[in-house]
């Protein structure tokens, strides 16, 4: 009886210290499925952070520093724009969108853009 009494006691405490999501049942959440054939044929960030940026001349007019996502999920590219070896460039931020691979998928065309239109466009600095 004893026995009975303590494995009780036992089974009782460990479902009480058990965390709240394995007792409680929350809503139901769907994960939308990915079209893994389509997604092979999309740009690593890898790839793309350091990837050249021309004009539609095919200046070169800068260099993909890093991606953002911001809360919204709205993607920016953070570009480095003149300066030599990364030394007295300037970061600028612009819509991901704008950006379209170069024929041969080496680089990106920004559409309207040359150096001097992005040098005049506010600095972006990193906040942490």
């Amino acid at each position: 009886m004893k026995k009975n009494l303590a494995v009780a006691a036992v089974a009782a405490a460990l479902t009480l210290s058990a965390p709240a999501f394995v007792i409680a049942q929350g809503t139901t959440q769907t994960i939308t499925t990915v079209d893994v054939k389509s997604l092979s044929t999309g740009y690593r960030s890898t790839k793309v952070v350091g990837s050249d940026v021309v004009s539609e001349s095919h200046e070169t007019i800068g260099k993909i520093d890093d991606l953002l996502i911001a809360r919204d999920h709205h993607l920016y590219a953070v570009l480095s724009v003149g300066g030599f070896l990364g030394i007295g460039s300037k970061l600028v931020a612009v819509d991901y969108s704008q950006l379209a691979p170069t024929q041969d998928n080496t680089g990106f065309v920004l559409a309207g853009a040359s150096k001097e239109s992005l040098k005049s466009l506010p600095e972006y600095r990193y906040t942490y």
